[in-house]
């Protein structure tokens, strides 16, 4: 296993494991949780395919596997997906509890 997918790994667990909360409700926006996910691969993506290809960074072969898609480590392609779940389940979470204070 790859050190960048045991990081991934780590920072999903929790909030996959959490979203689904009874009272949460994660799940009602799963479309434009995917279409958040989907805008920002196309965005950030697009930036780190054209970085590396420009030379600007690279990505450790040790670190990642030689799995590649558009010159991109699925690690990275996955970090997109992960990250961005992460993020809009914790601004979900905040709502949530912010609500229940009221």
């Amino acid at each position: 296993m790859s050190d960048y997918i045991l990081i991934l790994l780590l920072s999903l667990s929790v909030p996959l494991l959490c979203s689904f909360w009874p009272g949460l409700k994660f799940y009602r926006h799963i479309r434009a949780l995917f279409l958040s996910m989907g805008l920002v691969l196309i965005i950030f993506g697009g930036w780190d395919v054209f970085a590396t290809y420009r030379g600007h960074w690279y990505f450790d072969p040790e670190g990642v596997w030689s799995i590649r898609i558009i010159n991109l480590p699925l690690e990275e392609v996955l970090f997109f997906f992960v990250i961005t779940f992460c993020c809009i389940f914790t601004w979900e979470v905040v709502k949530y509890f912010k609500g229940l204070l009221r």
